[in-house]
Formats: structure tokens, C-alpha cells, sequence
């Protein structure tokens, strides 16, 4: 190489060396690291993530710690770890969450989980597009962690290790709601949940048990109310997919016309065709995510199969398939409902609970 040619490599390396660093009020230098973040996708399909936000190592580890920050509520009392536990998978084991005022919240805090191959809005009324919209929705909720985007930037600002790590992971740009928000996202879209005992059933490694197998039978066999011996459960209808969910919001008889006082989906879109729908949520790690409904009105998994048993609630807007068992109900036994139930818990990932990766990084 000619002695120009390394003056000019040299040169550009001093360039990028720049570019890349910066330095902290004890004039170390901090340095930008675009690295990409691996996830993890076991058997799922790739997720389609938002162009605009690639994860990185870096920008992962920022929304780790804002996530397990409690200075991004009123009284630095709560995170958003408080109401989505490691252990319960990333949920909470309360009816109703309780935020920094000591109320609780209107329902049930949903699993933060597999959010990668969420396209259909969050919240259990889908109000938010954008996972890093919803993400800056429970620091200002007043039921919540009750804190101003403004007061959250200002208690970054002044943090050295917030300083540092913002450069690390968005390079110059500054500490604001976006890029909070983009952070946050980037974590959550890290946790995933992909390696159940149903999952290495599917690969051929592991057996499932007789009682266990006759619960997967009744979870994908269809309702027929002509041949009961033959009917099932009928559980994928709305529970398909690699993740046990259909992208889809419906109402699954909770209540009739008169007894519904949260009307769920109509709330974000306005139409009286989307009243009392919510969210279908994925039905891996059940067994870890009591207690069930947007309501919490269920405490174990017999109460809701016992509520699609015989339990459906007519309305003008209840799904139709769920409709049609209101005559008979899906005619389930006892041993049916135990079978259900063992097949479910083929669904839980025990290493969501204990992954390092999704745990707080200040312990």
C-alpha cells in the first residue's frame, strides 16, 4: 500500500473515530455502536420490524434499562416492570395494576412477550399503531406511573449513565420522548418466547403425554354439534398461528348488550360493529399469566374453559362461531377439561423467566 493510501485510510478512520464518539462531562469517550441485535426467532417466521428502528445491541440495552427505570414515573415508585413481571411473563398477577396514586387500572395488564409478530395495534383496544407508541402511554396515564414526558427527559438529562447510554445507542441525538420511545420498543421487541415444551414437540425431541395429546386434539378440532363424539374444542379459531393468537379483536361473549360497560375495540375505531372486541391474545405462557380476560374476572384456566363450555354470552356483536355453540355449548367432560388444560401448559417457556437478557439490569 503507497504511503498516500495509508495516509487516506488513516484519515478516514480518524473520520469515523469522530463520528462514532463523543465525549461525557468526565471527557471519556463514548461511542456510538450500531451493532445489530440478534433476536432469536426459534420456528417463527421472521418478524416484519419497523424499518426506521433496527435493533441494536446497544439500543436493546437502553430500553432494558428504561424499562426497569422507576424514575420514569411521578414518584420514581413504579416502572414498567412493576406492572410486567419477568416471572409471570411480563404481566401482572393483579386483577388491575396499582400506579403510583395507589388506584388500580381499568383492565388487566396484557403479557409483553412475542411482540415482534404483533400487526394489529396494542392495548387490548389496539389505540396504539406503534409499539413505541404504546410505550409512552403508561408513563402519562394518571391510573399509571402518572409522569410528564418533559419531567422523564429532564430526569435522563441529568443522569451520566443515560447520558452515556443514549450516545451508545442513538449516536447524537438527543434524549427525547422519540427516541425513549424507540428504545423502549427495541427492548420489548427483544423478549421472546419461543421454546415451550410445545415447540420441541413440533421439532420431534420430546413426546407429549396421553392426557397432554388429548388435550391438542380437542384445542384444533373443530366444534360439530351433529357428531359430539367427534366435536372439539375449537380453540384455533381464534387461537392459530405459530403464536397462539389470530392478529385479529373479537368479542368472546364476556357479557350481553346490557351488562357491557367497556366497549373495547369501538373505542379506537368508532363503530358500533367493533363493541366489547379485544385484543386475541397468544396463549403461550398461559399457565404463568393469571388472571384472564381484559377484566380479570377469570382466576384459573378451568373458569375459562368453562366459560367457552357453557358459559358464552349472547350479543349483537359476539363472534358467529362462538355464536353457534350457544345452543349446546362445545359439550366438553370433565376429562375434556383436563386434557385442555395439560395441553396448555405444553405452551410455557420456562426460559422467559429466568432469561438474563429480559432481566433488570441494575440487580
Amino acid at each position: 500500500m503507497s504511503i498516500k493510501s495509508i495516509a487516506q485510510s488513516a484519515g478516514l478512520v480518524a473520520l469515523l473515530f469522530v463520528i462514532g464518539c463523543s465525549k461525557n462531562d468526565d471527557g471519556e469517550e463514548v461511542v456510538f455502536d450500531d451493532t445489530p441485535y440478534s433476536l432469536r426467532t426459534g420456528d417463527f417466521p421472521m418478524p416484519n420490524l419497523p424499518g426506521d428502528n433496527a435493533l441494536t445491541r446497544e439500543g436493546v440495552q437502553l430500553g432494558r434499562m428504561l424499562f426497569y427505570e422507576p424514575m420514569l414515573s411521578l414518584n420514581s415508585s413504579m416502572s414498567c416492570a412493576s406492572c410486567h413481571k419477568q416471572a409471570n411473563a411480563f404481566t401482572d398477577t393483579n386483577r388491575f395494576s396499582i400506579g403510583v396514586h395507589g388506584l388500580p387500572g381499568e383492565r388487566q395488564a396484557m403479557a409483553v412477550f412475542n411482540l415482534a409478530w404483533n400487526s394489529n395495534g396494542f392495548f387490548w383496544d389496539g389505540r396504539a399503531a406503534l409499539l413505541r407508541d404504546q410505550s409512552l402511554m403508561p408513563i402519562q396515564d394518571s391510573l399509571e406511573m402518572a409522569e410528564t414526558l418533559d419531567n422523564v427527559v429532564a430526569k435522563l438529562s441529568a443522569s451520566k449513565k443515560y447520558r452515556d447510554q443514549f450516545v451508545r445507542a442513538f449516536d447524537d441525538e438527543p434524549i427525547n420522548p422519540t427516541t425513549i420511545s424507540l428504545a423502549l420498543e427495541q427492548f420489548m421487541f427483544s423478549i421472546v418466547s419461543v421454546d415451550s415444551k410445545y415447540d420441541r414437540y413440533e421439532r420431534g425431541e420430546v413426546a407429549l403425554t396421553e392426557s397432554e395429546e388429548r388435550g391438542r386434539a380437542l384445542f384444533f378440532a373443530e366444534y360439530n354439534p351433529f357428531f359430539p363424539e367427534q366435536s372439539g374444542a375449537d380453540c384455533a379459531h381464534c387461537h392459530s398461528t405459530r403464536n397462539f393468537e389470530n392478529d385479529q379483536f373479537m368479542n368472546n361473549g364476556l357479557n350481553s348488550d346490557a351488562q357491557m360497560a367497556d366497549i373495547g375495540f369501538e373505542g379506537t375505531t368508532g363503530a358500533a360493529s367493533d363493541r366489547g372486541k379485544m385484543k386475541v391474545t397468544s396463549l403461550r405462557n398461559i399457565e404463568k399469566t393469571q388472571p384472564y380476560m381484559h377484566d380479570g374476572r377469570f382466576q384459573t384456566l378451568e373458569e375459562v374453559i368453562d366459560h367457552y363450555n357453557s358459559g358464552i354470552q349472547a350479543s349483537s356483536t359476539l363472534d358467529v362461531t362462538l355464536a353457534n355453540t350457544l345452543q349446546t355449548g362445545l359439550m366438553l367432560t370433565a376429562q375434556d377439561k383436563q386434557d385442555l388444560v395439560a395441553f396448555l401448559k405444553t405452551l410455557t417457556d420456562e426460559e422467559l423467566f429466568t432469561n438474563e437478557e429480559y432481566a433488570d439490569p441494575f440487580n
